[in-house]
């Protein structure tokens, strides 16, 4: 496999999969599914991966999900007969890292590092608000240094229906413009939103003042236009900056392999 080669990219989280076609840095035609859907994942993937111009394409693929990834990823192997190279395994995220030495971290936080710093050159704090809230900090020198991990708006309100016995179940959407939650549903989400939005501003603020200069902000992830398009507070919302993480990382080993 060379730089210019398009290939097709999947990325497995907890609740959703992204199927792509990558052709250098340019992300095409993505889709998304439910991470259960295995065989609409395998059926839309193998389509995907015929109908690129090239003989034989690599598929890739970065997973926060191990269970549906090697569903995924041995239907896939079946059906193409070729190797699936997996981010982490096959592909290293293009990142440093300055971190504890037993940490294992999720490679949906180092790809989403590794496209911040390809795109800003600078330092950055990158939100990734899905299944979790993830707020990591990346340095002026291109290095990730982690961050905070705490459970999505929907994770929560599911918490607050499940620990409790009269607490609704409650779909996630924004609450209304109001100081104060009018009801019980309206103050569950004003809760989540607010305190969701409260926690970013206050992990900002903290890595700012241990670094000594101010990050450039970003968003991503299913949730970050519901939560942060009206804030002003975030600087960039950023779709399918994973499926970037990829594009870069390949690019980058690519290179090395090329140079050796």
């Amino acid at each position: 496999m060379t730089t210019d080669q398009p290939f097709l990219a999947l990325t497995v989280g907890n609740t959703r999969t992204s199927v792509a076609t990558i052709v250098g840095d340019e992300i095409q035609g993505p889709e998304s599914f439910d991470s259960n859907e295995t065989s609409a994942i395998v059926e839309h993937a193998i389509k995907t991966w015929k109908d690129l111009d090239y003989e034989s394409p690599q598929i890739i693929i970065s997973t926060s999900n191990e269970d549906a990834n090697k569903a995924i990823s041995a239907a896939l192997a079946d059906q193409t007969s070729r190797q699936i190279w997996q981010i982490g395994e096959d592909v290293p995220p293009a990142i440093g890292q300055h971190l504890d030495p037993e940490t294992i971290t999720g490679i949906d936080r180092l790809l989403n590092a590794a496209a911040v710093w390809d795109m800003h050159k600078q330092a950055c704090v990158v939100i990734d608000a899905g299944t979790c809230v993830t707020v990591d900090f990346v340095d002026g020198e291109g290095t990730f240094h982690g961050g905070a991990i705490a459970p999505g708006a929907r994770m929560q309100l599911t918490s607050m229906h499940n620990g409790t016995s009269t607490l609704p179940e409650v779909d996630f959407t924004a609450p209304l413009k109001e100081a104060f939650g009018k009801n019980t549903a309206q103050a569950m989400l004003q809760g989540v939103f607010h305190g969701i939005q409260g926690m970013v501003r206050q992990l900002c603020e903290q890595y700012a003042v241990r670094y000594g200069a101010y990050p450039k902000i970003i968003a991503t992830g299913g949730d970050a236009e519901l939560l942060f398009k009206a804030d002003e507070f975030i600087e960039e919302i950023v779709p399918n900056l994973q499926m970037q993480g990829i594009a870069v990382s390949v690019r980058h080993t690519m290179a090395e392999e090329d140079a050796s």
